[in-house]
């Protein structure tokens, strides 16, 4: 049965019986590849519970029905998998990675602004996590900035409120105390938006830092997100 270029949909065939099956083949194809949103690209194990039109890309070392389909996206279909290779130039959302990604051709690549002929590009990414408040007076967290990132900016959310002795609080980078906000709330819901005046190189892996005012942290959860660019090398 002859398929369509870029999506592989079956084409009817002149006097072919049963043209619905056809038709819904390619109507399912579609839905799962146009606007294209993959639920994850690093889960190896299919789901139990299949939806219809759902998209995964398959990793290396994927199993059971994913088994021996590295590379290709996996679309739920009829309680089954549909497996397509995605060509080069195609994009998808990575809903876990909550990025959008670029296909090299052989893999995807997350936040690609843009992708040479040999795939050096501009990518840009956010990098988030749940800080879980401690006692003291400054606290840091772990790594969140890696190597060779360019900041543009942090935002930031108390999750869960901030308890202690202190009347606020300042979010920044070692030696760069309050970078990104001053005299920030203590409730839930409060928040920081810090964009920088230009953007900031980082040629090491970095923490955020908390610094307390007027008093000490005892407890709470900040949600902090760094927005950042990075810029990847050309292939051999």
């Amino acid at each position: 049965m002859a398929n369509t270029n870029q999506l592989g949909l079956p084409l009817v065939q002149a006097a072919q019986a049963q043209k619905h099956v056809t038709v819904n083949e390619a109507l399912a194809r579609l839905d799962g590849l146009v606007q294209l949103i993959v639920t994850s690209r690093s889960v190896g194990t299919p789901p139990v519970v299949i939806i219809d039109g759902t998209a995964y890309g398959v990793p290396i070392g994927a199993v059971n029905e994913w088994a021996g389909q590295d590379g290709k996206l996996a679309v739920a279909r009829n309680g089954g998998w549909d497996f397509v290779q995605p060509d080069r130039g195609w994009r998808a959302m990575i809903l876990d990675e909550g990025l959008p990604a670029t296909h090299d051709g052989t893999d995807w690549r997350a936040g690609m602004l843009t992708l040479s002929p040999k795939n050096s590009g501009m990518a840009a990414k956010v990098a988030e996590v749940d800080f879980a408040i401690s006692a003291g007076t400054i606290l840091t967290t772990g790594n969140l900035i890696p190597a060779n990132a360019v900041v543009i900016g942090a935002a930031a959310r108390v999750t869960a409120a901030i308890t202690g002795t202190l009347t606020g609080w300042a979010l920044g980078n070692p030696g760069a105390v309050g970078r990104y906000g001053s005299g920030l709330g203590l409730g839930l819901n409060s928040f920081a938006r810090g964009i920088l005046g230009q953007p900031t190189a980082f040629y090491t892996a970095t923490p955020f830092q908390l610094d307390a005012t007027g008093g000490s942290f005892a407890g709470g959860t900040v949600r902090i997100a760094v927005h950042y660019l990075d810029i990847s090398l050309p292939d051999l």
